[in-house]
């Protein structure tokens, strides 16, 4: 399965991927159901076994597809993390491996936080990761993915 996409800068995991006529699904652990595989849910399921994994971020704290209402039009969240009081502290937007990390996906994320109002913002492709934190007015670029508040 692994060779039909380009190879990821995250760690190897073992996934569950069955064929769907045509397509493929692969299991998604968070929602627990089998959604189709294309090469953005591929980088969306490496990074949030990445984070569950290698970060000790709570799994039952992951929304995927989050909706939000960005002046008045519905879009989805591709991953929101919750902290344990319930309120929205980190969102992901992935992108499909060939998609070039820019400005434009960068103002997307911080679109969906006009509503959500996280502290930290991540970016992925599965090549590049970009982690922001909300200091002073501003975002920050961080080193590393934050760790996960105990509060």
């Amino acid at each position: 399965m692994e060779s039909e996409f380009l190879p990821l800068n995250l760690p190897e995991f073992q996934f569950n991927v069955q064929s769907q006529g045509q397509s493929k699904q692969i299991f998604d652990f968070v929602r627990r159901r089998f959604v189709s595989l294309t090469p953005e849910e591929w980088v969306r399921q490496h990074f949030v076994r990445f984070m569950v994994d290698y970060h000790s971020y709570p799994l039952s704290l992951f929304a995927i597809e989050k909706q939000v209402v960005v002046n008045g039009l519905k879009q989805r969240a591709d991953v929101v993390v919750y902290n344990k009081a319930g309120k929205p502290w980190l969102i992901v937007e992935c992108k499909a491996p060939t998609v070039k990390l820019d400005e434009d996906t960068l103002h997307q994320v911080v679109r969906y936080n006009l509503t959500l109002n996280v502290p930290y913002l991540v970016l992925t492709n599965g090549i590049e990761h970009f982690c922001l934190e909300y200091q002073n007015e501003a975002f920050v670029f961080l080193p590393e993915l934050p760790s996960f508040p105990n509060l």
